[in-house]
């Protein structure tokens, strides 16, 4: 559909980019525009086909979104805009309720003003966390049967709030779809790629906390905005029948699960770093560890890169099936784990230097 025109809300953030740079590449000839709530000067515009009309908005704001969105007339909004917790906070997050109105009530008014400007359709960005965040189990191979509503950290929660919102909405009139990414790296990256490298300064890296062999999910940010294409021109199919991604949500990861212990030495590697010596460390003895890590760190008034919910999240086996992503949305990452890996230590290594230099 060349006349397609897309709304992109939290355009400017990580996973936003990433999609922006998909779409030019894969549709140059859609119309983009981008809602999100900083300043369009602040915004580092990306080098693409499109002429991006920029809205600026505050999703909790349910009449600045409705203002913003009926101006656009979007026939596709695709919604990655949201709070992620960081660090300590994804474990023990002091604010919940600010969470739940970015991640919940934002979802609710950036869906409400779609359908009621003449939308057609609604990606949401939810998130693999609404199974994983229940941290005290494991799951392996998991599909989009599992039963949700055990998360135990607010992110997941919200999301799954939000999605449920999003998919409650689907219609012949206004499909919709929820996509769960895992965790993220990539290009931006200020989570879990850093987090991982700071390991290696506050001298974390010789302890292997468990078995060092539970497979987990990591999936490039480039990936997961090819999904999100996919699944918008899914939606916006001439006839209803055709749209097999309405109402669904589905699972994206990169495909290859690893060991959590792999993945961190991978990075590592990359700044030409590998643990001394190893030390196997009991789970019991590491959240004891964590628990005082939290401590010390929140005494030296830094973050730590060790702390309990993040022992469990070592720890955890987490990793999902992607066939209904292939099946429904045609869907196979392009990017391998180890590429994206290299990609991701690169970026870093540049916005480092560049921290460094300014």
């Amino acid at each position: 559909m060349s006349h397609l025109h897309v709304l992109l809300t939290g355009g400017t953030g990580f996973v936003g980019t990433a999609i922006l740079k998909a779409l030019d590449e894969y549709h140059p000839e859609y119309r983009v525009s981008v809602l999100d709530f900083i300043s369009e000067s602040r915004w580092a515009r990306p080098n693409t086909a499109f002429d991006i009309q920029y809205y600026q908005a505050d999703i909790t704001n349910r009449h600045q979104v409705s203002e913003a969105i009926h101006a656009c007339k979007p026939t596709i909004v695709i919604h990655t805009a949201g709070m992620v917790t960081k660090n300590n906070s994804r474990y023990r997050d002091p604010n919940p309720e600010i969470v739940f109105r970015i991640n919940v009530e934002g979802t609710r008014n950036v869906l409400d003003a779609a359908k009621s400007s003449g939308a057609t359709s609604f990606v949401y960005t939810s998130s693999v966390t609404i199974v994983t965040d229940d941290q005290d189990h494991d799951y392996p191979n998991v599909n989009e049967t599992v039963p949700t509503g055990f998360a135990l950290c607010t992110y997941g929660q919200s999301k799954l709030a939000a999605e449920k919102v999003v998919l409650a909405a689907n219609s012949p009139e206004f499909a919709t779809c929820a996509l769960r990414p895992s965790t993220l790296m990539g290009p931006g990256d200020t989570n879990l790629v850093p987090t991982i490298q700071r390991c290696i300064a506050e001298f974390e890296t010789p302890f292997i906390i468990g078995s060092g062999l539970n497979l987990y999910d990591f999936t490039y940010v480039g990936n997961v905005a090819d999904a999100h294409v996919l699944a918008a021109e899914n939606l916006t199919r001439p006839h209803a029948d055709d749209r097999t991604a309405a109402g669904e949500a589905i699972f994206i990861t990169n495909g290859q699960p690893v060991p959590f212990r792999s993945f961190c030495l991978a990075v590592w590697a990359e700044w030409g770093h590998a643990p001394p010596f190893e030390i196997h460390v009991p789970k019991r003895v590491a959240w004891t560890a964590g628990y005082l890590a939290e401590w010390w760190t929140w005494i030296r008034g830094t973050e730590a890169t060790l702390c309990r919910g993040s022992v469990k999240d070592y720890c955890q086996t987490a990793y999902a099936d992607i066939s209904k992503s292939r099946r429904i949305l045609g869907y196979e990452p392009r990017v391998g784990l180890p590429e994206g890996i290299k990609i991701s230590c690169a970026d870093l290594k540049r916005r480092m230097e560049e921290n460094k230099l300014s």
